[in-house]
C-alpha cells in the first residue's frame, strides 16, 4: 500500500513570509523545570512547565512565606 504526504510548503502566503514551524519555547520556565528533572522528556516535567507559565517564572518553585 503506497502513502501519499503532503508536502511541507503550501505555497500560501503565511508559509512563504518565514514563520518557524513547530518546535518548543525555550523561556525561563523550560530552563528551570529542566535542571530541576532528572528525566526532562517527561509527563511530570510538562506538567510542570505547564504550572510554571501559569504562575510565572519568579514566583514558580518558592514556598510561601509563613
Amino acid at each position: 500500500m503506497r502513502r501519499y504526504y503532503r508536502k511541507s510548503g503550501c505555497g500560501c502566503s503565511e508559509c512563504s513570509k518565514g514563520y518557524k514551524k513547530g518546535g518548543s519555547v525555550k523561556d525561563a520556565c523550560y530552563s528551570k523545570v529542566k535542571s530541576r528533572y532528572k528525566v526532562f522528556p517527561s509527563a511530570y516535567a510538562s506538567g510542570a512547565i505547564a504550572k510554571c507559565r501559569k504562575v510565572g517564572a519568579k514566583n514558580w518553585g518558592n514556598k510561601g512565606s509563613k
